[in-house]
């Protein structure tokens, strides 16, 4: 699936705001390896290097397109980005700090994998994790149906996933809690405030809908996106302000006792 960085970073406060609600609750004084699973374009892998100057920071993402993106910046000398896919990725032996932001929601089955990580790592590392927890909400329900409507069945059928895309914030306090950690599991709702013409739209082209566009040509996405537009306007009226767009985001933080 190709991803396109500078879509991702639009509206990149608001998606900044939750690695950083995530990260907070890392209490790892000096760490000496941290990595990033997923860490997209770089940016907020940086600010990792930039927090733990005397640590090795390694961000991994399975798109070419960011792991060029985040080569690009000025990173600071402690960091670096490689590709790989988080499905095959397993914790070095010194690792101390493990962050995974708004990703493991691509892989399925990333539960076993959290569990297989946990017991790889050493007594003190840590473990921060943050998935969107909107795949009821009007922005995905829609989109499931209307990819699951009589026209689109045929191309679109089994291309989105949400049922068990994430797991609540109880089965990940269960998880952690299971494989010895000391746990910080909750969840928040962001109501983001979004300007512009189908914002929300705007939005989801840069996640949630690439599975969509992936699977269609230029013309049929086109007219996908033409139809779930009008659905997107009805279920997020513009007001005078803007139009909100409620976020729910689940959090999942453990640091290993055993």
């Amino acid at each position: 699936m190709h991803w396109d960085p500078h879509k991702y970073e639009e509206y990149a406060d608001y998606r900044n705001r939750p690695f950083f609600d995530l990260t907070g609750r890392i209490a790892a004084a000096d760490p000496a390896v941290v990595v990033d699973l997923g860490c997209g374009p770089g940016g907020l892998t940086a600010a990792l290097a930039e927090r733990w100057p005397g640590a090795t920071v390694t961000g991994v993402d399975s798109s070419a397109e960011m792991i060029r993106q985040a080569k690009q910046r000025n990173n600071p000398a402690n960091l670096e980005f490689v590709a790989g896919d988080i499905r095959d990725w397993t914790p070095p032996a010194d690792l101390e700090v493990l962050v995974s932001n708004a990703a493991l929601q691509w892989v399925p089955g990333h539960q076993d994998l959290m569990r297989s990580w946990l017991r790889a790592m050493k007594p003190g590392a840590w473990l921060a994790v943050q998935v969107p927890g909107n795949f009821a909400a009007p922005s995905h329900a829609l989109m499931r149906e209307l990819a699951g409507s009589p026209h689109w069945h045929r191309r679109l059928g089994g291309v989105l996933r949400h049922e068990d895309a994430v797991s609540e914030p109880q089965e990940y306090l269960e998880l952690l809690l299971g494989e010895g950690c000391d746990a910080d599991v909750w969840e928040t709702t962001y109501q983001q405030l979004l300007h512009g013409q189908d914002p929300v739209l705007e939005w989801v082209r840069g996640t949630g809908l690439r599975p969509v566009l992936a699977a269609l040509s230029a013309a049929e996405a086109a007219k996908f996106e033409s139809q779930y537009a009008t659905l997107l306007r009805d279920a997020y009226p513009e007001s005078k302000h803007g139009t909100v767009f409620g976020f729910r985001r689940i959090f999942a933080v453990g640091r290993k006792l055993n």
